[in-house]
């Protein structure tokens, strides 16, 4: 696999980082596509085939693992896979463009060290714990039980920030996807390793 250039973007569960994302996505001048991760889960609400996700069942997902088919992949609840398919970033990268991961620490770094030259992984911090509690339960999509699994992998994905390249702190978010979008224009157009900050 060789292409272009791969940002990673990963936080825990409210902290922001698919806004952030989303806003990068509708930048012209950064030439992203989004990589469409695969997933065991159910479909939620209005999401859409090939373009939130690339739905299947646990056995068709197993059936890929075995085959080495995915960059990445992990089992992030009980029988809840989510990976990214090495053809879906070829697709990309075929197509001319930097390949724009939302996507989960553990897949995140893993990307990161197959490609690190490649690659700029951003971790998104989120004001506290607390203010994201008060996020996911404003989403009203899932239940307490969930909401409480989300926070206690929180705690031990942001002890993970270190081993990304830059955190961007979202506090504000106008001045953090600024901060994002300057970091991206300049990974996106030098030819140099990303710097940690």
């Amino acid at each position: 696999m060789k292409g272009g250039k791969l940002l990673i973007f990963s936080a825990p569960s409210g902290s922001g980082k698919t806004t952030m994302v989303r806003y990068l996505l509708e930048q012209p001048e950064l030439n992203l596509a989004f990589s469409v991760s695969a997933t065991s889960r159910k479909k939620r609400g209005e999401e859409e085939e090939g373009e939130h996700y690339y739905f299947m069942s646990v056995s068709e997902f197993k059936k890929h693992i075995k085959n080495d088919d995915f960059l990445e992949w992990e089992e992030v609840y009980r029988d809840n896979f989510y990976g990214t398919l090495k053809s879906e970033v070829e697709r990309l990268w075929k197509m001319g463009k930097n390949v724009i991961f939302d996507i989960d620490v553990v897949g995140g770094l893993r990307i990161k060290k197959k490609y690190p030259k490649e690659t700029l992984a951003v971790f998104v911090k989120p004001p506290s714990v607390d203010e994201l509690k008060i996020r996911l339960k404003k989403r009203s999509t899932e239940s307490d039980d969930k909401i409480n699994m989300r926070i206690a992998k929180a705690s031990v994905e942001l002890a993970t920030a270190p081993q990304f390249d830059k955190t961007i702190k979202n506090y504000d978010l106008e001045v953090a996807l600024k901060e994002a979008h300057q970091m991206v224009a300049n990974f996106v157009n030098s030819d140099e390793l990303p710097e940690k900050s």
